[in-house]
């Protein structure tokens, strides 16, 4: 599938279907960047002769790659998938980056941090993954630092974006039937607003400035913090009820309490930081409006 042309510059896009790869195509497309966008469908990552024949038939001198096994949960039960997606279709994709001699963008997680204490994590903070995805995710990381050297590795968090699911969603879901919802308070991390992030990781692969970096929209909140922020904002009257990871039964899979991440590294690589994450909320459920967004669709 083929999502735009321009100039001779050629990206190829993974995991198109979702939120942040439609945003990177359209950020492109915006940029005048020739791209290639791919979705499950099209090329199976996992499958390391559909990445070879479909990579050298494209040719792309820089790989963003969006496709992720995400759902943190059931990766307790399905491990091995969510290894093959996030470790071994990641090796694929990066070993033919380095035979193309194309650079490759990497999108990672808060999740590969244990979530101790308060303080934000470093790019170079020791790496404990509490969960199944996390470590799944960095093993991922570990694939395109052994395979190539022209790679970005971006760490990013609490994602949303009008093309897929996600938290802010959930909660203009719930508010169409609730008056009251249970939120956790004790998770603290950065809300990402998948166009500020597409606009990110366009603008890495115009350069050589690789390594390992933080991505999330400025400041922190906690998750119970963010849903009140969400209903504010969405002119909802909900009351959020604050409780504790301990007292929420849902998730099976150990989440990290503290998510805060420095992005100390892109003021250092000259990338500008994206903006709060309270304007990115606010021009979020603008685009929603914009698109004749309908929560009880979901």
């Amino acid at each position: 599938m083929i999502c735009g042309r321009g100039m001779p510059v050629r990206v190829l896009v993974t995991g198109v279907s979702g939120q942040l790869g439609h945003d990177v195509c359209q950020e492109l497309e915006r940029r005048n960047i020739g791209f290639l966008g791919t979705n499950s469908a099209e090329m199976d990552i996992i499958n390391q002769n559909i990445v070879r024949e479909r990579m050298f038939a494209y040719r792309p001198d820089a790989l963003i790659h969006c496709a992720a096994y995400t759902a943190v949960d059931r990766a307790e039960e399905d491990v091995e998938r969510a290894f093959l997606v996030n470790e071994q279709g990641t090796h694929n994709l990066a070993e033919v980056c380095r035979l193309l001699d194309a650079k490759m963008v990497y999108v990672s997680t808060d999740y590969v941090f244990p979530g101790n204490g308060t303080a934000p994590y470093e790019t170079s903070s020791a790496a404990a993954p509490l969960n199944a995805y996390g470590k799944s995710k960095l093993a991922g990381e570990l694939a395109v630092r052994t395979a190539l050297e022209k790679h970005f590795i971006v760490r990013t968090s609490w994602v949303f974006g009008v093309h897929g699911n996600n938290f802010v969603k959930t909660m203009l879901r719930l508010a169409e039937t609730r008056d009251r919802v249970q939120v956790v308070n004790d998770q603290v991390g950065s809300p990402t607003y998948t166009k500020d992030l597409a606009r990110l990781l366009c603008g890495m692969v115009e350069t050589e400035k690789y390594g390992t970096y933080h991505a999330t929209n400025e400041g922190v909140c906690s998750w119970a913090e963010f849903a009140a922020a969400i209903f504010r904002a969405a002119g909802k009257h909900v009351l959020v009820e604050p409780v504790t990871t301990a007292e929420y039964t849902a998730s099976r899979a150990i989440r990290p309490l503290n998510s805060r991440m420095s992005k100390a590294s892109l003021t250092a690589a000259g990338f500008a930081r994206l903006p709060a994450w309270e304007d990115a909320l606010e021009r979020y459920l603008h685009e929603l409006r914009s698109a004749a967004y309908t929560p009880g669709l979901l």
